[in-house]
């Protein structure tokens, strides 16, 4: 074989060696690319596209001193395609979110994630989310993701006609497929942390005397007491709902969280515990306390879709706010956002001591 000809067979070999390395990562990518954020395969419909763990660099990261943990937790989007202002809103935050100096490690939905639960509202949901590399998803369900029921044929809000041929159960196997979950309620564990949402089971077409409050069962506060039982340690958990607790002695009712005692009594033993709760949408800025010290830390979040005043009126509707979490050896520092402007809130800055 000629030089000439011996160069022309290497190229044509390198051509190929490459040609089969492209193909072969182009499979890995779709192999990926088809999993689901727990684990879960389902339809494409409206399944949550798959989450990485894409965060940005943090020049403190790994030295004395710099957050051990940092995640984002996110209130009540009410994503629907029949409001464009609430999908405008979430992604104000997300693209807000890919300018912070420091991580996002988690991605936290505290209920209320779309403002119906119908099928559409999880598609405007995916197509919102499939549009960014977000770190793992997490979430619970709001009342509103039970809303469905309130829809008649027409695709009007008919009170005289709930449920309109629809069922609870239909909402929760929506949001549990969305999010690749076997149950409403579930735990995650991230950097070594506890993340434990709770999820209300029920809405008014199986419970009419749950009203828009989150009714717990048993079987989910004994799956509580389960998990909780793993932090004899001290070291930090974070518990989000959807509804407020009520005021202490009380057991909750309608926008509340129902079995109040009970969950108060299982936290009681632990310290340093967090609980995070959404449903008012009351602004960081000029409306009620957002910190409360019990024998655990609660917060209430803003909203992300719409922010409220004390009123309950959406006066602002440029503003959408969240809560920004970091997680040091000795504290845990929470800081409110406003994703419109890019701003820290300084109405909602808490530093926590860990005892």
């Amino acid at each position: 074989m000629s030089r000439r000809a011996f160069i022309r067979w290497m190229l044509g070999l390198l051509v190929m060696i490459g040609a089969a390395l492209a193909g072969l990562i182009k499979l890995l990518q779709q192999s990926v690319d088809r999993q689901t954020v727990g684990g879960a395969q389902a339809p494409d419909d409206v399944v949550l596209p798959k989450t990485e763990r894409v965060t940005n660099s943090d020049p403190a990261a790994g030295t004395p001193g710099a957050p051990l943990f940092s995640f984002m937790i996110l209130s009540d989007l009410h994503v629907s395609p029949d409001d464009p202002n609430t999908v405008r809103h979430l992604k104000q935050a997300l693209d807000d979110m890919k300018q912070f100096q420091s991580p996002v490690e988690a991605l936290v939905l505290t209920g209320d994630v779309t403002d119906y639960g119908r099928e559409r509202d999880y598609k405007e949901l995916k197509k919102t989310l499939s549009a960014y590399k977000l770190p793992p998803v997490y979430a619970n369900m709001g009342n509103h993701d039970y809303y469905d029921i309130w829809i008649d044929r027409k695709g009007a809000f008919n009170k005289d006609t709930m449920p309109n041929g629809k069922t609870d159960w239909q909402s929760r196997e929506r949001f549990q497929k969305f999010f690749g979950l076997s149950k409403p309620y579930h735990d995650a564990w991230e950097k070594g942390y506890h993340l434990i949402l709770l999820s209300q089971e029920a809405y008014v077409q199986e419970k009419p005397e749950v009203g828009e409050g989150a009714w717990y069962s048993d079987e989910q506060l004994d799956w509580l007491k389960e998990r909780l039982a793993s932090h004899k340690d001290g070291k930090p958990v974070f518990i989000m709902t959807h509804q407020p607790l009520p005021p202490a002695g009380q057991d909750g009712g309608s926008h509340q969280l129902i079995p109040a005692k009970k969950f108060r009594a299982l936290l009681k033993p632990y310290k340093n515990v967090f609980v995070f709760c959404g449903h008012r949408h009351q602004d960081f800025q000029g409306t009620v306390e957002h910190y409360v010290k019990e024998s655990f830390h609660y917060f209430h979040n803003s909203s992300v879709g719409r922010v409220l005043n004390r009123s309950y009126q959406n006066a602002a509707k440029e503003k959408a706010q969240g809560l920004y979490v970091q997680v040091y050896q000795d504290k845990v520092t929470l800081r409110g956002r406003a994703f419109e402007s890019g701003t820290w809130l300084k109405e909602a800055d808490w530093t926590v001591k860990l005892t």
